[in-house]
């Protein structure tokens, strides 16, 4: 009988699963961890002054403007790109349940400039936004890249056939614009209110683009092997966007998402030349403090000997340029 995906290291043909360990928490694991939880309350609405993009300047390949949670806005000379595209107030199934935005977006909608391609790395409500990919769909048109399995779910906002890429780890798709893309793995899982878990595959991207070579993280918890394998393949990343949030309590979430620490770790094993921190401050989905991500960076960059420069942390709207 015929499977709908390669077998290999990361899948059964069927269902998909972190290579050498992979643990799923239990709905009776996410009943110990709500009655037992006291995370401490967000600020209410703290200010964000959305602004336009900053323009991409000729002296300058890449333009990277954190726009909240995972969502970069990538200006590049071959086109640009969002990351992981969330605009909605509130995400979950409906955009009716589920955590509220506690920081509006850096960018407006409709300040974004000409949206060429979408990199969309797994289906949680936090990362993949139906709501706003149909308005991207709608006012863009763009090219949307993500991992097997995920194409129900871009169709069913409507995305055309043609418009969508759905890529194994380490599979490339090369933009008309000269854009190459390169699906690579992370340690996380998959999974919407409805439907099998872990039946749609995630992971990471690695892009390079002329002049600059960037890598998105998508969402993942340290792995001593991935990381390392992803820099000895495809080099170091002149920028790595990595997240440094929604890690509280380790014990329920050190199986899919990085803290702090092994963010830093994460960004030694790539050999990045910078890294900006990101997933974080924009929906109260774990138990740290709404600013505990860039102080516990900030510790962990400083054991680590870098300076701040080396992992930077940004406010919704701002633009680092290389």
């Amino acid at each position: 009988m015929s499977v709908p995906f390669p077998l290999s290291d990361h899948c059964d043909g069927r269902c998909f699963f972190n290579p050498r360990h992979h643990d799923d928490r239990s709905w009776r694991d996410v009943w110990r961890w709500k009655r037992s939880t006291r995370p401490p309350p967000w600020p209410a609405q703290p200010a964000v002054t959305s602004r336009p993009p900053a323009a991409l300047t000729d002296d300058s390949p890449l333009a990277a403007t954190w726009i909240g949670q995972s969502t970069f806005l990538l200006q590049t000379r071959a086109g640009n790109v969002l990351t992981d595209p969330v605009y909605s107030d509130r995400i979950g199934p409906a955009n009716l349940v589920g955590p509220r935005r506690a920081r509006a977006p850096g960018i407006a909608f409709n300040d974004l400039p000409a949206i060429n391609v979408i990199l969309l790395s797994h289906d949680h409500y936090d990362h993949c936004d139906r709501a706003t990919l149909r308005r991207l769909w709608r006012s863009h048109s763009p090219l949307i890249i993500t991992p097997l399995g995920n194409g129900d779910l871009l169709r069913s906002t409507g995305f055309a056939c043609d418009h969508i890429i759905e890529l194994d780890w380490w599979q490339s798709h090369t933009t008309a614009r000269g854009m190459e893309i390169t699906l690579t793995p992370a340690r996380h899982w998959s999974n919407r209110v409805r439907g099998s878990r872990n039946r749609r595959l995630w992971g990471g991207f690695f892009l390079r683009t002329p002049g600059a070579s960037v890598f998105f993280a998508g969402d993942t918890a340290y792995d001593e092997v991935m990381f390392h394998d992803i820099h000895a393949r495809l080099g170091p990343a002149d920028l790595a966007l990595l997240p440094i949030g929604a890690y509280e309590p380790r014990w329920f979430m050190r199986e899919q998402h990085c803290n702090p620490a092994e963010a830093v770790r994460i960004h030694r094993d790539l050999g990045a030349r910078a890294s900006i921190g990101m997933h974080w401050g924009t929906f109260p989905i774990t138990d740290e403090g709404f600013d505990d991500p860039p102080r516990e960076l900030a510790r962990a960059r400083a054991a680590a000997g870098l300076p701040p420069e080396a992992f930077l942390v940004c406010e919704p709207g701002e633009t680092v340029r290389l």
